[in-house]
């Protein structure tokens, strides 16, 4: 799979995966603590196999098929299209942990780009913007092309639950670079089939990662939000 970003786009890129991006991504377990609180998941393994499955299932069906459409309407100057895939976006997530997860991460990078006086009018648009919207709004005034967006959007999101991962298990710092090594490798193959995922084909659903974000909402002691 060719990568057409420029080098600058390449930067910018660089700089809009990162997980130094203030846009409150590592504050957010998604569902994780709890998983890994019930002994669901206890070790490196374990962990793989649930961060595999939702990036096939979850990220390739939903966030990145989505993340596509944005980037096509905002090349389209196509206001309506805008909005209505961001509020797809925001009707995708199963639980009020995982819809706050995206709104408070997409209202953060809106924040962050009116303050880098980057031109947000379609946010304006929008009552509540997803993580997606607003990644694509960047993605495209920085001239970063739809693969590379893709790529980009995977990576900060498994650094973030990786990062997250380290805390909860725990995970030693090389257990956690072999654990990003072995799953990054699977975000090419995510990216090639989100292209073809057909508009009435977005969707997901992983029940056990619902029911541990939904149950951290009120786990008794947690360090993550919710």
């Amino acid at each position: 799979m060719a990568i057409t970003t420029t080098e600058t786009g390449l930067l910018r890129l660089l700089q809009l995966s990162s997980a130094a991006l203030p846009v409150g991504g590592y504050s957010f377990s998604q569902g994780l603590e709890y998983a890994i609180d019930e002994a669901w998941l206890a070790n490196e393994a374990d962990l793989e196999q649930w961060l595999a499955l939702q990036l096939s299932e979850s990220l390739t069906q939903v966030d990145l098929p989505l993340l596509r459409r944005q980037l096509q309407a905002l090349a389209a100057q196509n206001v309506k299209d805008f909005i209505r895939w961001n509020d797809y976006a925001l009707a995708c997530r199963e639980t009020a942990e995982l819809r706050l997860t995206d709104t408070a991460m997409g209202s953060a990078l809106i924040k962050l780009l009116t303050d880098l006086n980057m031109p947000v009018t379609y946010a304006n648009a929008l009552d509540q913007a997803s993580f997606v919207s607003s990644f694509a709004l960047a993605a495209n005034f920085w001239q970063i092309d739809t693969t590379s967006a893709c790529h980009g959007y995977c990576w900060s999101w498994l650094e973030n639950q990786v990062a997250a991962a380290t805390k909860l298990v725990p995970l030693g710092q090389t257990s956690a670079q072999r654990l990003l090594g072995r799953l990054q490798a699977l975000i090419p193959e995510a990216v090639e089939r989100c292209a073809s995922v057909e508009d009435q084909d977005i969707g997901a659903s992983l029940p056990a990662l619902a029911m541990a974000s939904a149950w951290h909402e009120s786990q008794y002691s947690r360090l993550f939000r919710s």
